[in-house]
């Protein structure tokens, strides 16, 4: 596989991220739903809501992305990303295109004035948390993580 190379994703990449995001769900065993996907970045793209990065390789093949929302740590009294999706074709993955992601990703968040990133990963998501670790990113282990679905 050819270099890696990594951007902002527009709008116009709409049908190349749409289905690795529906793949990304697929992975963590949402239905498949192209129509839910497309429709689900375009209104974060469209509203600024959130940062979209791009991995190709050379010939401009969609290899993966990942997706940034702002947020503010309370405690930092400072803005932050939380870095959500992240996905890989399997068929791509082991190329380096996970790395060159969370690298973009870092130095997005430093230009945008961010004092941090956090994600979360599964617990059985082995390879992903070793390639985090090996990136400088440290595993939480103060603080628990809860959600609440609102009935909606």
């Amino acid at each position: 596989m050819s270099t890696v190379t990594t951007r902002i994703a527009t709008l116009d990449d709409l049908p190349v991220v749409a289905p690795l995001f529906d793949a990304y769900r697929q992975f963590y065993e949402q239905p498949s739903d192209l129509r839910l996907a497309t429709a689900f970045l375009r209104d974060r793209m469209e509203r600024q809501e959130s940062v979209v990065l791009l991995a190709e390789d050379g010939d401009r093949l969609a290899l993966g992305f990942c997706q940034l929302y702002p947020s503010f740590c309370s405690l930092a009294a400072a803005p932050i990303y939380v870095l959500f999706d992240l996905y890989v074709r399997p068929e791509a993955r082991c190329c380096g295109a996970a790395k060159a992601l969370l690298e973009f990703a870092r130095e997005r968040a430093e230009r945008d004035g961010r004092v941090r990133m956090d994600l979360t990963t599964a617990k059985t998501n082995l390879p992903a948390q070793a390639l985090y670790e090996s990136l400088g990113w440290v595993r939480d282990e103060v603080f628990y993580a809860y959600s609440r679905h609102t009935g909606r």
